[in-house]
């Protein structure tokens, strides 16, 4: 194995040499690397990209205490954190053939002209029922189901006329983010 690197395009230009090896060869390099025997069922993707990460790690640094918290929360609870937006993002969800613009503001929410502590009240004002928020502004995803049924629920609604499409980010069939 080469020198360790603090110069990026040394390191880029070794990961791009790892992309090239066997998996023996990539299974010799965790060894040195890593001070064991890989794991048997790793992948040569798998393995490339742990070993990539490793010599990354050695030559700019580990991860701040933040981020290692983050992640391991994550992995505690098989699910992201509650996402915290910034003041000024507008979500946007199509619904029954209305357009409904959300800003996201300092107090909560704000959705015509009201400011509402959560996205499941905006979403209880819109259709009369009882929803999760952030289900309904797709920001979390909804219960599996199969196919069939997700399909037959989709409206189909994309941006109407006079919106400036570039500026919209998808976040699921018929609802947008605009950062």
């Amino acid at each position: 194995m080469r020198r360790h690197s603090t110069d990026p395009a040394a390191i880029e230009a070794e990961i791009a040499h790892l992309r090239s090896l066997a998996i023996g060869a990539l299974r010799r390099h965790w060894r040195v690397i890593f001070g064991r025997t890989p794991p048997a069922d790793l992948s040569k993707d798998l393995l490339g990209r742990m070993i990539a990460w490793r010599l990354q790690e050695r030559a700019f640094g580990a991860l701040d205490r933040e981020s290692l918290r983050f992640l391991n929360h994550f992995a505690r609870q098989g699910s992201s954190p509650r996402r915290q937006f910034k003041p000024g993002t507008v979500l946007v969800r199509d619904y029954q053939g209305e357009r409904h613009t959300v800003t996201v503001v300092r107090e909560g929410f704000e959705w015509q002209g009201r400011t509402y502590r959560s996205l499941s009240a905006i979403a209880r004002a819109i259709t009369g029922t009882v929803w999760n928020g952030p289900r309904f502004f797709a920001l979390r995803p909804a219960a599996r189901r199969n196919k069939k049924n997700v399909s037959e629920e989709s409206n189909g609604s994309l941006p109407g006329p006079g919106v400036n499409n570039e500026a919209l980010v998808p976040a699921a069939n018929n609802v947008f983010c605009v950062n």
